[in-house]
């Protein structure tokens, strides 16, 4: 995965499973931002839309696990 992140769009689903992991907001937004952080597409679990997973560690050295997908919106990813 070689694109440009423009921004993230948080639902509060999304919002709601992160404070239950306790990992918030800005600290996976940042693994998209940090070196080291290794992506994978996600073929097995969605057959609507491209999925990826990601592993990366937050500044505290914590590791993250992360799905996610990438929608493009008004030309921009």
């Amino acid at each position: 995965m070689e694109e440009r992140i423009a921004g993230f769009d948080w639902d509060e689903g999304n919002v709601a499973k992160c404070q239950k992991h306790g990992v918030s907001i800005e600290v996976i937004e940042n693994l998209f931002r940090a070196d080291g952080i290794h992506v994978e597409p996600d073929t097995k679990n969605s057959l609507s839309e491209q999925r990826f997973r990601a592993v990366g560690k937050t500044s505290q050295k914590r590791a993250v696990f992360l799905v996610f997908t990438i929608r493009h919106r008004d030309g921009e990813n």
